[in-house]
């Protein structure tokens, strides 16, 4: 089994090409309100989304809070994965699940505290992964993720133990601390932004590097395989 790569705040179709020759297994589109640097309208992200070559996954990372406005900004888009980067009322999540069928979902999980962990059986069996991240949605206004800050990875560890759904991880990974989380976490895959970048431009050195460290951990990381993001 190998550690799924995700290279997430793509902001054009050059950026979503390097990061696929690179060795990128998806890539994450920024559509999320209130705005950020990392965010992109609706349409620039439909024009990249539509033209990632499968098995390539493109995420469409949405801050929606119902099941009706997520499976809008989805079909508005058309990615391959919808990343739900608040903590919807379970109830949505749910109804999500009828509304887009055919779309895998993922929901992020903001690792505070060990709180965290409580949270696995509200979306479990409504969506098809989880992505354990560093934001604060609460704050007046929210950090959904792009922060740089790790979080508890004894907390991360524990819940891919607990979770019955791959976990990706993410949260201040860089090419120099990816290696230890893969082998204290055992994710299902990784996810990061800032950690690639320089001056905000995704750069190729570090791309390169920081992929390096993913095969080298998953070399010698000896793991149950998790169930696969169908």
């Amino acid at each position: 089994m190998r550690t799924r790569i995700k290279i997430c705040c793509i902001g054009s179709m050059e950026e979503a090409w390097l990061a696929i020759r690179c060795g990128a297994d998806a890539i994450g589109l920024v559509g999320v309100s209130p705005s950020t640097p990392r965010t992109m309208d609706d349409h620039a992200i439909a024009t990249i989304a539509s033209r990632v070559p499968p098995p390539i996954a493109s995420f469409l990372l949405t801050s929606k809070l119902t099941a009706q406005s997520i499976a809008e900004h989805v079909r508005k888009t058309g990615p391959s994965v919808v990343q739900i980067v608040s903590q919807i009322d379970p109830a949505e999540s749910e109804r999500l699940a009828d509304l887009l069928p055919t779309t895998r979902r993922v929901q992020v999980i903001h690792v505070e505290d060990e709180r965290a962990l409580d949270l696995i059986p509200n979306y479990a069996s409504q969506v098809h992964a989880f992505l354990l991240d560093s934001g604060r949605p609460d704050l007046p206004i929210p950090e959904y993720g792009g922060t740089g800050r790790l979080h508890d990875w004894t907390v991360s560890a524990e819940f891919v133990r607990r979770s019955s759904r791959p976990v990706f991880l993410a949260g201040g990974l860089s090419p120099y601390n990816v290696g230890e989380a893969i082998r204290r976490v055992r994710p299902f895959g990784v996810d990061l932004c800032s950690g690639v970048r320089t001056h905000g431009r995704l750069d190729h050195a570090k791309l390169v590097a920081f992929i390096d460290a993913v095969r080298s951990a998953d070399a010698i990381v000896d793991r149950q395989p998790q169930k696969p993001l169908e």
